[in-house]
Formats: C-alpha cells, sequence, structure tokens
C-alpha cells in the first residue's frame, strides 16, 4: 500500500456547546489549526503517483475561502466544532473528490491531532 499526506493551515474560532460555563472551549477563543489529508492506493498511476500534490490545492483553496479567519460554529452550522468533528467534515469533502482518501487529521496545536479514518 502507497501512502502519501499533505498539510494546510487556517486560522479559526470556535467554541463548544455542551461543556461546563467554567471550561476553557466553551468560551469562544482561536487556534492555528494544521489539517493532513492523507491518501493511499495499492496501485500508483501511470506517471507513478498515488495522487499529485498538485491536485491536492483545491483542499487548500477549501479551506482558505471556507474555513480560514471564520467562526467554525457558523461554517459547521452546529455547537460541535470539535478537532473529530471537523475532520471528519473534512474527509467527507475531501473523499467525495478523491477516491483515495484514506483519513484527515486536524491539529489545535503542537501537541495534538485528531483523526477521522471511516
Amino acid at each position: 500500500m502507497y501512502t502519501i499526506a499533505k498539510r494546510f493551515a487556517f486560522s479559526a474560532s470556535h467554541l463548544i456547546g455542551g461543556l461546563p460555563a467554567e471550561h476553557p472551549c466553551s468560551r469562544l477563543h482561536g487556534h492555528n489549526y494544521e489539517v493532513e489529508v492523507i491518501l493511499q492506493s495499492a496501485e500508483l498511476d501511470r506517471v507513478g503517483f498515488v495522487r499529485d500534490y498538485r491536485e491536492l490545492s483545491e483542499l487548500k483553496a477549501f479551506i482558505d475561502n471556507t474555513l480560514d479567519h471564520r467562526h467554525l460554529n457558523e461554517v459547521l452550522g452546529h455547537d460541535q466544532t470539535t478537532a473529530e468533528v471537523i475532520a471528519q467534515w473534512l474527509y467527507d469533502w475531501c473523499k467525495a473528490r478523491w477516491p483515495e482518501v484514506a483519513a484527515v487529521r486536524v491539529s489545535e496545536t503542537p501537541k495534538t491531532w485528531a483523526e477521522y479514518r471511516p
């Protein structure tokens, strides 16, 4: 199995509903997110790629136009804007375009990440 990945970054704010009022994530706050899309294939294309990295620039444009410097609760349309939920939301977007997508990771900090992999 061949695996490739590409990272993208954006900054956005959110709050997480359903938490106690004293929890810091229940208040509006922001992160410098990193998104990593992971693609896998048992075979390479005629050039030798799983997928040309340049094609993944479509995700960068989507992130820049939809998420960057936005309030994620408004973008996703609900209060569950955890890294886990964002990872699945981006996975669904990516999988609709590239069948080789195996997972999406979302990091809110350099030491934490959530991954959606069906």
